[in-house]
């Protein structure tokens, strides 16, 4: 691993205001991000990264490589529940393995921003096609989740049919507006995105650093009720991303030699949902605990990610 990335994304200042938030909450400090500011910035977030990945789709000529990497990233949505849901299943309820194992199958599209910015910051670019890919991992982890809960679950107490959990994960708000951006993006001319390129753009890391911010603040908040639940919780919120990531890192060469592309889809992979696969699992899996799976994947996953991930994935990618 070259420790000159690592330093380099530990200084980066959309990461150093993450860790301002956490202090600010172990300070007991009063500083937050109002909720009303900080849903627009998520909003916003998704919007800007929907509408350029549009864009550079319609630059980009189509070809077998996105159809094989979309088929790659739906495959790796699909075996990740899957196998960490019979790790998980070795000390937790059917239940919690299932929406955790949905939550590590599923993707965050904030640690995905996150990664656009680490990008940057070398120069290198990534196709748009990879926003698609983004938004179609969300779907079948969910669905994943949801069916080895309904399978192994000894009560079968689950609240909404199969029908249901598919309708609900398809039209996600976080989903609806990175994929009805990209589309947009992709249907608006040269000159009409010029038009709003101030706002997609020139305006991203500002917006990032602070909903960033407000991201560190929740995490702080939630760390002491995580810690309480044992090591065998922290150490695969640690442990199961790096895994995840650092293999399809090595396994992407399989559709795309793009060293931007590759990277992305080991972020991908590495990353966890906490946004959709909460708001799935609060409706179709009650007895599911969010006090597990949703710090597992905002406290010490997505910190764990922006640290170490990201250079490790990166350092990989270049190796192979």
């Amino acid at each position: 691993m070259n420790f000159t990335l690592l330093i380099e994304n530990l200084t980066n200042p959309a990461l150093l205001f993450f860790l301002l938030g956490v202090i600010a909450v172990r300070l007991k400090s009063d500083l937050e991000i109002p909720p009303n500011s900080s849903k627009f910035i998520s909003l916003y977030l998704l919007f800007s990264i929907g509408f350029k990945g549009g864009q550079e789709l319609a630059h980009s000529e189509f070809s077998s490589e996105i159809i094989w990497a979309i088929i790659f990233g739906i495959i790796v949505s699909v075996l990740i529940p899957f196998y960490t849901f019979f790790i998980l299943k070795r000390r937790l309820s059917t239940e919690n393995s299932g929406a955790i194992a949905a939550a590590y199958g599923s993707i965050s599209a904030v640690t995905f921003v996150t990664a656009v910015s680490f990008l940057e910051t070398f120069n290198i670019q990534f196709s748009g096609y990879l926003v698609a890919v983004m938004a179609l991992m969300e779907a079948p982890a969910i669905i994943i989740g949801f069916l080895l809960i309904k399978s192994y679950s000894k009560t079968k107490q689950t609240t909404s049919s199969f029908k249901e959990i598919i309708k609900h994960a398809l039209t996600n708000g976080s989903v609806l507006l990175i994929v009805g951006s990209l589309i947009i993006g992709l249907l608006a001319s040269d000159k009409q995105a010029l038009g709003i390129k101030p706002f997609t753009t020139d305006l991203f890391k500002g917006f990032l650093a602070i909903f960033l911010l407000d991201m560190g603040i929740i995490s702080g908040r939630k760390l002491n009720d995580f810690f309480k639940s044992g090591w065998f919780t922290l150490a695969f919120a640690i442990v199961i991303p790096l895994v995840n990531g650092t293999i399809v890192a090595i396994l992407s060469q399989i559709v795309t030699h793009d060293i931007g592309n590759r990277f992305m889809l080991a972020t991908l992979a590495a990353s966890a949902s906490y946004i959709a696969v909460p708001a799935a699992m609060k409706i179709a899996v009650p007895k599911a605990n969010p006090g597990l799976y949703l710090p597992m994947a905002l406290a010490v996953t997505f910190p764990i990610n922006i640290t170490i991930g990201l250079p490790l994935y990166f350092s990989v990618v270049k190796m192979f």
